[in-house]
This record gives structure tokens, C-alpha cells and sequence, in this order.
């Protein structure tokens, strides 16, 4: 299974922004720069990311995002299903019905190969439903040994961070 490169653009974001401070939001634009990635490309994953209701969108000239839930309630399923949708990757079309000898009529045994890709769709989502956005950050914590990783994300945040706008 192949997933789009937006999948990790949106990981890398949403983890970058559960370093936010309380009332801050960085604009796509700077989240894009962050990640060497095209803007556009990037906006599209984090509209969706809001649809689902991961990120916050704050409106304005100093709006931006920021996390909408708690990093412990967003897993990676959540993040790959708002970017790639709910379908499933394999989808049998039923081709024992086509070319020159098909079956015929309705089938009334399942696929056994769509059984088998559904099966193993099941096993790779449910391992995403495990790992949260917090066990990530947690992990990149632990490995941060001489401190570079977030001495890179502080020194971006002091010039890309907007102040959340007050209501």
C-alpha cells in the first residue's frame, strides 16, 4: 500500500503544532517553509486535517493553525483517514464477472482475495488507532538527546508564531 506524500506533510504538521504555546497558531505558509514543502499542496492537507476536526483554523492576517484536540486523542488512523478518506485501499470490482469465461450471474461465494485485502486493511488500521500523536512526540523527545530538534522548532517558532487573535 502506497500512501501520498500529503500523509506525512500532515504527520510533520500536526506534531509541529502540538509544540505551539497555549493561543498561538502558525500560518500555512510557515508550516510549509518549516517542511521544505509547496503551500498549496500543504493548505489542502490541513483543510482537511480541519474537516476533521484535528487542527483549528483561525481566520484573519494573524490567524493560522493550531491543534484542536489534545495530542493523546489524534491518532495516526486520524490523521491518514482525514488526508486519504475512509475507503478502503483495496476495492474489488468484481472481475471474475468480466472477459471471456466470467461466472455468471451473482456470485455466491465472497472474493476470497478482496477477503484477504480487507483483512489485512483491517490489521494496518488498527495498528494506526494505536499510535497516538502524543507516543510520537513522546519518541521524538527521547531521541533529542542533544536538544537540536527542538532548538530548531524554538528558533522557527520565535519568528513564524502568530498570537492567536482574541475573540
Amino acid at each position: 500500500m502506497k500512501l501520498g506524500e500529503g500523509v506525512e506533510h500532515a504527520i510533520h504538521s500536526v506534531t509541529l503544532l502540538a509544540a505551539l504555546q497555549p493561543g498561538r497558531v502558525l500560518p500555512a505558509a510557515a508550516l510549509a517553509e518549516f517542511h521544505g514543502v509547496s503551500p498549496s499542496y500543504l493548505l489542502k492537507h490541513l483543510q482537511a486535517l480541519s474537516g476533521a476536526g484535528i487542527l483549528a483554523t483561525v481566520p484573519g492576517p494573524n490567524g493560522g493553525y493550531r491543534l484542536a484536540k489534545s495530542t493523546d486523542k489524534v491518532t495516526l488512523l486520524d490523521i491518514v483517514l482525514a488526508v486519504e478518506g475512509a475507503q478502503p485501499a483495496f476495492r474489488c470490482t468484481e472481475i471474475r464477472q468480466r472477459g471471456p469465461n466470467p461466472i455468471g450471474g451473482v456470485p455466491t461465494a465472497p472474493c476470497e482475495i478482496n477477503a484477504a485485502m480487507l483483512k489485512a486493511e483491517r490489521a494496518y488500521r488498527t495498528e494506526l488507532a494505536k499510535v497516538r500523536i502524543a507516543d510520537i512526540l513522546g519518541e521524538l523527545d527521547s531521541n533529542d538527546e542533544d536538544g537540536r530538534i527542538d532548538a530548531r522548532r524554538c528558533a522557527f517558532f520565535e519568528v513564524r508564531e502568530r498570537r492567536q487573535a482574541l475573540s
